[in-house]
């Protein structure tokens, strides 16, 4: 028979966990009204508020956010409609598989329960030979169990505190396991988004560095690409699209992409650029959005480059032998999406027999130095990189001190997006690769000569004439035969 619940009222409470009240819902029906709650001493002058409901409907009207933890009796007579009060298009959940067709209406209260209230605690409440009934309470979502026989102030007072915890710590962990998966499929999302260079029968060295600026990020702003068309040239380009947030990151990949896709199409310079200012126009959220951009395309040879600057910092060159230096920035046209019209001039550069080309974003040259005010500014990342060079390191190690330079003289991270690419031509490679070719070029040249003038297998001697047998002159062998005398 169900135990009767009394009306609304304020009980003390065993101490909390955070030393707050707590509201508790209790869902039963009591015609008999021969059960009570037991009072519950105080411990640190906090209360259980008590509400009652004798169904499921009720009870969806007196469940509000301040419910901390709900007292349910298995043996609520209105199971059977426990589905139909389910909300409008709320999933089925199916009822566990129990041999007693009693005891699953009596899960079914609970597991409606458990939709309509699903961050709240629950606490099942079940007559003492119910305990596998009980357990199985537990099994599908409650916090825990009580038997009616052995209820008291204590037990009760433990239960809540306990159920109201538990419940708290579920629903962190469960927050936390989204949050978990969640930046696994974004990390994926990101680094599948990431430029993957392709260069595929160059002799360049390539290098990467990217630093995001928003805290737990991989792509910001800041975006590259390098790819090498089949007549032999080699594209590259980096760009920045202003501020930081995750629109600018879509922005910079939509025109990674874009850039990636024209460059392929066989089109360069200001006819590039002005296409790549109508994709930013039509896909920018607001007028003031704009980006920097700067590309070069280098010659087959290695030995010249075309460069375009569109409001972005100048490359910096090193050359063996030499200081490192920038390029020449003065006819660079402006940033995209600043002006309708605007053009873009290719400027033809030499780059020499060796060398090390470095694209940067401002990320590199806005740190500041020391506490002060004075930034590292384009002077001081050329001086920086310069004695790098003169220490010997190159590729992912020069990339990698020169960010961790700047980091250091920042003080602490740096709060722009930062990327880096190193372009480079070794001359003892390449004069590896001419020795391979001449060589190469020699063997063909002598496998040809010899099927044109094939050499016999064996020298063939042609032999003497055969002298007569002169009656009387014996023939020893080894010895030619003398000539008669005539």
């Amino acid at each position: 028979m169900p135990a009767p619940v009394p009306q609304q009222r304020a009980v003390p409470a065993a101490e909390t966990a955070d030393g707050a009240d707590l509201t508790l819902l209790v869902i039963q029906d009591d015609p008999t009204g021969t059960f009570s709650l037991p009072d519950l001493p105080a411990a640190a002058g906090a209360r259980v508020r008590v509400r009652t409901a004798r169904n499921l409907t009720e009870a969806g009207r007196l469940l509000t956010d301040d419910v901390d933890c709900i007292l349910l009796d298995l043996s609520l007579p209105d199971g059977a409609g426990a589905r139909s009060l389910a909300p409008a298009g709320a999933p089925d959940i199916p009822v566990p598989a129990v041999s007693d067709s009693a005891r699953a209406e009596e899960l079914a209260v609970l597991l409606h329960v458990l939709r309509i209230a699903p961050r709240h605690a629950v606490l099942a409440l079940t007559a003492e030979n119910d305990a596998e009934l009980a357990a199985e309470a537990v099994r599908v979502g409650a916090q825990d169990y009580l038997f009616r026989d052995e209820l008291d102030a204590r037990l009760l007072s433990r239960a809540i505190r306990y159920a109201v915890q538990r419940k708290r710590a579920d629903i962190a962990q469960h927050q936390l396991t989204e949050s978990r998966l969640r930046a696994q499929e974004n990390a994926r999302l990101e680094r599948g988004l990431l430029p993957t260079p392709l260069l595929a029968g160059s002799d360049l060295g390539f290098a990467a560095r990217y630093r995001p600026g928003r805290s737990r990020a991989l792509l910001g702003g800041d975006f590259y690409d390098t790819v090498r068309t089949p007549d032999g040239t080699v594209h590259a380009m980096i760009g920045d699209v202003c501020g930081h947030g995750p629109d600018e990151a879509a922005l910079g990949v939509e025109l990674r992409i874009a850039w990636r896709a024209l460059t392929l199409a066989g089109l360069c310079g200001d006819e590039l650029l002005s296409t790549m200012q109508q994709v930013l126009e039509h896909e920018r959220e607001s007028e003031e959005i704009f980006a920097t951009l700067c590309t070069v395309d280098i010659a087959p040879d290695g030995r010249r480059a075309g460069l375009c600057l569109a409001g972005h910092p100048a490359p910096l060159i090193s050359r063996a032998g030499r200081a490192a230096r920038l390029l020449p920035f003065d006819d660079g046209g402006p940033a995209l999406g600043l002006l309708p019209r605007a053009r873009w001039p290719r400027r033809q550069v030499e780059l020499g027999g060796a060398w090390h080309l470095m694209m940067y974003t401002d990320g590199l040259i806005e740190g500041r130095i020391g506490e002060g005010n004075q930034r590292l500014g384009q002077d001081g990342m050329v001086a920086m990189v310069d004695e790098q060079l003169g220490r010997g390191l190159r590729g992912e190690e020069l990339l990698d001190a020169a960010v961790a330079r700047v980091r250091e003289l920042n003080g602490g991270e740096l709060t722009d997006d930062v990327a880096v690419l190193l372009l480079s031509r070794d001359r003892d490679r390449e004069q590896d690769r001419d020795r391979r070719r001449d060589r190469a070029r020699t063997h063909e040249r002598g496998r040809i000569a010899v099927r044109s003038h094939p050499v016999p297998s064996a020298a063939v001697t042609p032999a003497a004439p055969a002298l007569p047998v002169v009656p009387g002159v014996p023939v020893v062998p080894g010895v030619p035969a003398q000539r008669p005398p005539l």
